[in-house]
């Protein structure tokens, strides 16, 4: 039986540079690197050393606290360099590939038949643990835990988000694989939440309770899924993970072999071609894009929660954008007149953009102004669909007040579910930032 999740608070923000769907092959990029950073709270323990041969699947390392928890190698090739960072921290494991690819040949599984422990093994040995997230506290899951519940969300209702249904389009029996084998991985319920409206062959996965979800962006966050479905309490696990490597997980399983291959959309109204393309996980920037942009912010991820990347470095490990638009380094005087600019879009009622609401906009970097006292508007609330209190949680993490961070509802958010919020309030605080400080001193004094 189908589940629904209306959401009424939130904000639809209409951004022109959506990604046609056109996938292509892009040129093999000259390097491949895995960055530790990618996996918040992870301390690498290298196994593998400079100079080294590998396999695609060959094991990079492990982490520090929980050495079941392994990473593994996206390409066959040659470890270039170790990068390192400030009291040696490992920034970066640069690989150049081979030109033939050779991947590390594991068992083939099929996960309905096989004992629970024997698949949960399987996915933690092989390094398809990394791709496990868990909630609380958004981190890579811990092999030693047992989720009460697991969720994929392949709706995404991020501005100029990639469409999970059209990556996964050829992909549909690996994915069905990857669900068989969540439900290994929990004595309880595998969520798949999907776009109501959406009539693609993903509503007739099986083994998944479908989640028909409606609203506007941040609908699609699997947080505010869990958090009307199955809400985390105190010492509570749930895991997410995200549709295409639901995918990659059933290929080694049905073939044995690690492929790691992304997915990404260029996005974003400084692109000059806004498409698909097919790569590997860790992949050049410039392997994607066909010529350096001029003063554009590249963005790995969506333009409300991803990173900036420069153009001769490399993808994230997960995300499936590349969004690129303009620096925000233009004054507009007069700015800020009522009505004086109203190309720009508002949840204000000064712009007149609340009278165009399907009118497609063009955005730059611009804060449009600076950091301001923090009071109460009640705008917050209007684009946070939880049932929480956005500013007094924000401020319990500012205080660092454990007890208020835990009676506001701390285990059940993470930073991207309070991106609408960076984006909205006037007071332009940076929410997530405080939000991740606040989880970061949550794990520390309760883990």
């Amino acid at each position: 039986m189908s589940i629904y999740v209306k959401v009424k608070r939130g904000l639809k923000l209409n951004l022109k540079g959506e990604a046609e769907e056109i996938l292509v092959d892009a040129p093999i990029s000259k390097t491949i690197a895995i960055q530790p950073p990618n996996f918040h709270s992870i301390v690498p323990k290298m196994v593998v050393k400079e100079g080294a041969k590998l396999k695609a699947g060959d094991e990079l390392f492990f982490s520090k606290y929980s050495d079941q928890t392994r990473f593994v190698s996206p390409v066959s090739g040659t470890i270039n360099e170790i990068v390192r960072g400030d009291k040696r921290r490992i920034l970066q494991i640069v690989i150049s590939p081979d030109s033939e690819q050779v991947f590390k040949e594991h068992p083939k599984m099929d996960p309905l038949k096989a004992e629970a422990e024997k698949v949960k093994e399987h996915v933690f040995a092989s390094g398809l643990g990394a791709f496990l997230m868990q909630r609380p506290y958004d981190i890579i899951a811990n092999a030693e835990d047992t989720p009460k519940s697991i969720f994929v969300s392949a709706v995404d209702t991020a501005p100029l988000s990639a469409s999970q249904e059209f990556i996964l389009k050829d992909k549909m029996n690996f994915f069905q694989t990857g669900i068989n084998v969540l439900t290994k991985l929990t004595p309880g319920k595998v969520y798949l939440g999907v776009d109501k409206a959406s009539t693609g062959k993903i509503k007739d996965i099986q083994n998944a309770e479908i989640i028909n979800v409606k609203g506007p962006h941040p609908a699609g966050n699997v947080g505010v899924q869990i958090h009307h479905i199955d809400p985390i309490n105190q010492g509570e696990r749930v895991w997410t993970v995200r549709p295409e490597d639901v995918a990659i997980i059933g290929e080694l399983f049905e073939t044995g072999k690690f492929n790691a291959e992304r997915t990404i959309a260029v996005v974003g109204n400084a692109a000059k071609e806004t498409k698909y393309y097919k790569t590997k996980i860790g992949s050049e920037v410039q392997s994607i894009l066909s010529e350096k942009p001029v003063n554009t912010r590249i963005i790995s991820g969506n333009v409300l929660t991803g990173q900036q990347v420069q153009y001769d470095k490399y993808i994230n490990y997960l995300g499936n954008e590349l969004s690129l638009i303009p620096e925000g380094n233009q004054y507009r005087m007069f700015g800020w007149l009522p009505f004086t600019y109203n190309n720009i879009h508002s949840m204000s009622k000064t712009s007149l953009s609340w009278l165009f609401p399907n009118r497609k906009y063009e955005v730059n970097t611009n804060l449009n102004g600076e950091e301001r006292a923090l009071v109460v508007t009640g705008e917050m609330e209007e684009v946070m669909p939880m049932n929480i209190y956005p500013m007094q949680l924000i401020k319990a993490c500012m205080a660092g007040d454990i007890e208020k961070m835990e009676s506001l509802g701390i285990y059940e958010v993470i930073p991207e579910d309070f991106a609408l919020i960076d984006y909205t309030n006037t007071s332009k605080i940076e929410a997530q930032d405080i939000v991740r400080q606040g989880l970061d001193l949550m794990i520390t004094e309760v883990g």
